[in-house]
């Protein structure tokens, strides 16, 4: 494979999964196929250990299934250890367990404290409705593992101030747990050492400028400033025929209209591989 034979979606997937250690149990949301994929790009290589927990299924797994969409059972039911309502599993099972959890935050501070509210300082007449906290609040307050990523990385997220907290970073209210210890997005990858977001490792091709232009805030520079390390052959082949040959973890980079297109297109692919 040419070194340059990969995309970044499936950059930012090895950079989730190399963040991910063997045994521990981790937490996917929603609609995050780069999660997802990361999560189990892991268990293929170097954490074939893994608890997987999601509030898609309301379930717990110790083994992956193929990325899809109408057939996300075959991961989250399918394999399910156990399946339980989703107050239990969000307040009772998941902070016991401590999970490792990625979140893709709408706006982000310097602190790491980020806003999956809305856009705008009116609640009730916001300028954009975002997904919203689901149990946001709740397990970022007492969780040492939190791990933010970003898609698409610009002003619109990186911001000063956020218009609404959902998810609790460096803050000086919190009581419990730690903010986030790392952030991933499609330019570099990002730690909060001293409590404020600081650039570790840029993308290949991607120079500091650019992320600097790119951020709504000064970001901090590590002295041991890195380039993160392509995938390798085995990850893309891994990510591409085995984990998500549906091409789903692209999701997460595209607009509104390209993404309808893409998830037509997964769909069809789909239908076809389930026959």
């Amino acid at each position: 494979m040419n070194q340059n034979d990969w995309t970044i979606d499936e950059l930012i997937c090895v950079c989730i999964s190399r963040q991910v250690q063997d045994g521990e149990a981790v937490a996917q949301g929603i609609a995050t196929p780069l999660v997802a994929a990361g999560y189990l790009l892991a268990w293929h290589t170097h954490a074939p250990n893994l608890y997987f927990a999601s509030a898609i299924g309301q379930s717990i797994c110790r083994e992956g299934a193929p990325l899809g969409i109408a057939s996300i059972e075959a991961l989250w039911l399918d394999k399910a250890m156990d399946n339980l309502g989703f107050v239990e599993i969000a307040a009772d099972v998941l902070p016991r367990m401590r999970p490792k959890e990625f979140f893709r935050p709408g706006q982000v501070d310097p602190h790491g404290n980020f806003n999956n509210i809305a856009f705008g300082k009116d609640y009730r007449k916001p300028r954009l409705r975002l997904p919203g906290t689901g149990g946001i609040p709740d397990v970022t307050n007492i969780l040492d593992d939190v791990y933010l990523y970003v898609p698409r990385h610009s002003r619109v997220t990186f911001v000063k101030k956020l218009d609404f907290l959902s998810g609790m970073g460096h803050h000086p209210a919190r009581v419990k747990g730690n903010g986030p210890c790392y952030l991933v997005s499609n330019l570099g990858q990002f730690d909060f050492d001293s409590g404020h977001m600081r650039v570790t490792h840029l993308h290949p091709d991607v120079n500091l400028e650019r992320v600097q232009a790119k951020t709504g805030f000064e970001l901090e520079i590590s002295p041991d400033l890195k380039t993160t390390e392509p995938p390798t052959e085995e990850e893309v082949r891994l990510l591409r025929e085995e984990i998500d040959p549906l091409g789903l973890r692209k999701l997460e980079l595209l607009s509104g209209p390209e993404r309808r297109q893409a998830i037509r297109t997964a769909l069809e692919k789909e239908k076809e591989l389930l026959l």
